[in-house]
């Protein structure tokens, strides 16, 4: 059985159930894996335990900010005169921002207008493990016709954002900004910017994410990977040396050749025809209008599937403040790269004109673009590249946290050593060659220090992604708080991580396709 219908079979088993509500198979599961350090008999906290619902209590109850969803078919304008059969909340790409304040309590309902199984995921948030929206993990999936509330305290501010949790869904227009303001906000600004990057393939020219996974299975040369060795792709490659036409859904997908040196190599898997800024593309950007001299605060989202971007603010400087939603030392720069599920939070004093923002589709020859406008003056082209874009660029890794958040010099109680393999050849895409199963667990225990030790032996780059934490690069107090790192090719990666909220926790690369592959596994917390 392929891994892409392995990990189906899993997320499928709640579909015939009830469309709410949590598995009752997660209460006291025992490991029937070969995880690190995982031992036949463990049981394992479950995501509605009374131990979820301790750790709840402790986060306090709040005002109560309500908020209805809905799921749905929709035409999305994406510019220009573009349109996308898509699905969406609502009518929007990105969805509506949902903004609420830190010690909130979240109730929000989502109604599943859609013609299969949905959930929702609320991406960097250590919130109960029951609203994590893990579909065979924590709840059952959210059938057609059916609805959910994800109610939960909100304890962290920065900026997060949702998407489904099942299948390649997130890669079609379901997603939205969630902005958590602080109540004792330290920084001063005048205004502030929420900058959604995406990379587009639904609905044009009869593409789906679907289709696209099912093009990338097959591999390059069949599902064997046959004559490339099982290789992942790139090495002299053009871009436009990519095979014409896939099997019965639109044209082929698959990317040849993209390669960038800032991510060691290899730049993705999918040629999109659209990259965006907040739903737009560059022949048709989105415009926010400022007064010269205004402080401004970006918030930067990278909700793609299988892109970096690369970002630059055409006639600025940025001081980072945050990533992923944790404050750092403030850091001057003139970009920054953010990897699918990164978040960085920026200031910058505006000048006096029309200024272009860029995304460069890093390795992929692309861009997209959005405008801050401040005064008279012609808007830049799509195809504008502000010299910033090559200038100093200041990555996660050289992120000093804020004193505030810098996590307490301890040793590691426990070490989990996780190699990351899988090639393009194959499309085999797993943690320790083994692809997702839900009962393949990672044991830890509450109130330890755990290290994550990954070891990225592909050819291709990962953003990995945490639920219900975040952890300190580096593997120590001195590294920036983060729940999505990227890990070059053939390199090594170590964070750590205090076990502070129990329940089963997902940990996988937020490359969309890498994960519906099986490059995902599991963090359990024992009882």
């Amino acid at each position: 059985m392929s891994a892409q219908h392995t990990r189906r079979a899993v997320l499928g088993a709640g579909i015939a159930l009830a469309g709410t509500g949590v598995l009752a198979a997660c209460s006291g599961d025992t490991s029937t894996g070969t995880a690190s350090g995982a031992k036949t008999g463990d049981r394992f906290v479950s995501p509605d335990g009374k131990e979820v619902a301790a750790a709840e209590a402790e986060r306090g109850s709040g005002p109560v900010r309500k908020v209805s969803l809905t799921a749905t078919r929709a035409r999305l304008d994406l510019g220009g005169g573009r349109t996308a059969a898509s699905w969406a909340y609502g009518d929007r790409l990105p969805g509506s921002e949902v903004r609420v304040t830190a010690g909130d309590t979240l109730a929000l309902t989502l109604a599943n207008h859609l013609p299969r199984p949905t959930s929702l995921h609320w991406h960097g948030l250590a919130l109960r493990n029951d609203m994590d929206g893990v579909p065979g993990l924590t709840q059952r999936d959210i059938a057609p016709g059916a609805d959910f509330t994800y109610r939960f305290a909100v304890p962290h501010p920065g900026t997060y954002w949702f998407h489904p949790h099942s299948g390649v869904q997130q890669d079609r227009g379901l997603y939205a900004p969630l902005i958590v303001e602080d109540p004792k906000e330290p920084l001063s600004y005048d205004s502030e910017w929420v900058v959604v990057l995406d990379d587009w393939v639904d609905g044009v020219d009869g593409s789906t994410p679907d289709g696209v996974l099912a093009e990338l299975s097959r591999g390059m040369g069949g599902a064997d990977g046959g004559g490339h060795g099982g290789m992942d792709h790139g090495g002299g490659h053009d871009m436009s040396q990519m095979s014409t036409r896939s099997e019965g859904d639109g044209p082929s997908r698959m990317m040849m050749g993209a390669t960038s040196e800032l991510l060691g190599g290899d730049a993705g898997d999918v040629a999109y025809p659209y990259y965006l800024v907040n739903g737009r593309t560059s022949q048709s950007p989105s415009s926010f209008t400022a007064r010269p001299g205004d402080r401004i605060r970006l918030r930067l989202i990278n909700a793609g599937g299988d892109t970096a971007f690369r970002v630059a603010l055409g006639g600025h400087r940025m001081t980072v403040t945050h990533t992923d939603g944790f404050p750092v030392r403030h850091t001057t720069t003139d970009a920054l790269l953010l990897g699918m599920g990164e978040r960085y939070d920026v200031l910058v004093t505006a000048g006096d004109g029309v200024f272009p923002l860029t995304a460069l589709a890093e390795g992929k020859k692309a861009s997209a673009l959005a405008l801050l406008r401040t005064g008279s003056g012609a808007a830049p082209t799509a195809s504008v590249r502000p010299k910033e874009l090559d200038g100093k660029l200041v990555t996660a890794g050289r992120l000093v946290p804020d004193e505030s958040v810098a996590l307490a010099t301890r040793t590691p109680d426990r070490t989990i050593r996780i190699a990351l393999t899988g090639s393009m050849g194959a499309y085999d895409w797993a943690f320790d060659g083994k692809p997702y199963s839900a009962d393949r667990r990672h044991p830890v225990d509450a109130g330890e220090r755990v290290r994550l030790e990954f070891h990225n032996t592909t050819s291709m780059w990962h953003p990995l992604h945490l639920h219900g934490h975040t952890f300190a690069l580096a593997g120590g107090a001195a590294g920036a708080r983060k729940d999505t790192a990227v890990i070059l090719p053939k390199r090594p990666l170590t964070v750590d991580f205090d076990a502070d909220n129990p329940g089963l926790w997902m940990l996988h690369c937020h490359n969309v396709y890498h994960a519906e592959a099986g490059m995902m596994t599991v963090i359990g917390y024992r009882r």
